[in-house]
């Protein structure tokens, strides 16, 4: 790969202005949440960073793109503010990093894509990756050996979508081994509003809609709303500095 990578940007130093458009045909939108916990949690002063990428069919393209190097944050100056927030009484900083609303996508640059298409068939060679679509990832079940009652914190990720009924699948994941999620397609983000205030939301209750006690997970979930989005559940046992938790979403044609 590293060869290949080479070769590629090589080309790119000769014919760059012409390898600044994507080959990728959907609307990309991708994003990231980085959550600080306070001294209430039993995992401060841990942090989580959510690395999102929401596949869509946006039948608007939008004139908002981006293509700078995703993975270099220092590259990137649109950030919301760093807003002290509260769950149970427990206090986190929350800060996210490009996130419009699906109102701006990001296209790779040829280079960047050929990068990724080039890791996603190692990935699949290894079976850490069972699609070969380069932005739209599937990955295998694993359930969790260290499940046990917690505290959790709980995150909304929304769908992108223009229609009323859809249907996505996603994946997400979870880089330490010793904790895991719980995971729930909901129809809107008034349940993830209900679960804070109660610990009772409603959920989409198909198989492949929710997971519980993973440390990878994928799954389809059909004819849910516009609106919908996961909820995510992390529990209150964090022990590393940072846990990176990827998620991938994708609306079917």
């Amino acid at each position: 790969m590293p060869a290949i990578a080479f070769a590629v940007l090589l080309l790119n130093g000769f014919y760059g202005h012409l390898l600044f458009t994507s080959p990728y045909d959907q609307e990309i939108n991708k994003y990231s949440i980085y959550v600080h916990f306070q001294e209430e949690w039993n995992s401060f002063p841990a942090n989580v960073l959510f690395e999102i990428t929401n596949v869509w069919s946006n039948p608007n393209p939008t004139d908002h793109v981006y293509s700078t190097d995703f993975s270099n944050v220092s590259n990137f100056d649109n950030y919301n503010f760093n807003n002290l927030q509260f769950q149970d009484n427990r206090g986190y900083v929350e800060l996210k990093h490009q996130f419009s609303d699906c109102n701006s996508s990001w296209k790779p640059m040829t280079y960047r894509y050929a990068i990724d298409s080039v890791r996603t068939q190692i990935e699949l060679i290894q079976g850490s990756e069972l699609n070969t679509d380069t932005y739209v990832s599937i990955i295998p079940n694993v359930k969790t050996v260290n499940s046990v009652e917690s505290n959790y914190y709980a995150q909304f990720i929304p769908i992108c979508s223009d229609k009323k009924i859809t249907s996505y699948e996603y994946s997400i994941s979870i880089d330490d081994r010793n904790t895991w999620f719980d995971v729930y397609f909901v129809d809107s983000k008034k349940q993830f509003d209900n679960y804070l205030k109660s610990k009772k939301f409603n959920f989409y209750t198909n198989d492949s809609c929710f997971g519980k006690s993973y440390t990878s997970f994928s799954g389809i979930c059909e004819n849910i709303s516009g609106n919908s989005g996961l909820l995510i559940l992390i529990p209150d046992n964090l022990s590393r500095s940072l846990t990176k938790i990827e998620i991938n979403l994708h609306e079917k044609i």
